[in-house]
């Protein structure tokens, strides 16, 4: 009775079949390759870093964030249990770090550096070791003005990698910190007319 309410539930119009099937010992749900949020994320991840790359951060804003609109957390933490699936856990949030990273970028091409800031102090606090969002905050408060308050993320970065894992920052941010020293033109948003 269940399985028949199911059948009816997820029946289509248009379709003939339903997307539950009777197989031995029991029951398979057949799915498309589009109707899983999964498959959905990784395609518009795909989307979004082709539009950054061909500079069209508009499309890239909003590619990245319809992926990050199919997200639902916790993800997977009442089912993971084993290897496989915890390193299918861990591979699906590295991929939406992956995607709020490339988002960040293309908002700050855009932009939208003020509106980013609170969001990135959150994520540096949530992910210290992730130096892309700690170059991606200096950068928002610099282009707000604050290069002191950028130059003290600097320092706060620096400082946890050294006490964590005996690092110094990586290349991008020195390189940020140099440039934000220097106030290097590079850093100013350049708007086409």
């Amino acid at each position: 009775m269940y399985v028949s309410q199911i059948r009816k539930f997820l029946r289509r119009p248009g379709q003939n079949e339903s997307p539950v099937i009777t197989r031995p010992p029991g029951y398979v749900l057949r799915l498309g390759h589009d109707h899983l949020d999964f498959h959905c994320f990784e395609r518009l991840v795909c989307e979004g870093r082709d539009h950054l790359r061909e500079r069209r951060y508009q499309q890239a804003t909003a590619t990245f964030e319809s992926a990050l609109d199919l997200w639902r957390d916790p993800l997977l933490d009442d089912v993971c249990h084993g290897p496989i699936l915890e390193g299918f856990q861990t591979w699906l949030k590295e991929a939406r770090l992956e995607c709020i990273e490339m988002l960040t970028d293309s908002r700050l091409m855009l932009g939208r550096h003020r509106e980013l800031v609170s969001d990135l102090y959150q994520l540096t606090t949530e992910h210290p070791l992730r130096e892309a969002l700690h170059r991606q905050l200096m950068l928002a408060l610099y282009r707000c003005g604050r290069r002191a308050d950028a130059l003290h993320v600097y320092q706060a970065a620096r400082k946890t990698l050294n006490e964590e894992l005996g690092l110094e920052p990586c290349r991008a941010l020195q390189d940020m910190q140099r440039a934000i020293l220097t106030s290097d033109d590079r850093l100013e948003l350049h708007v086409s007319a």
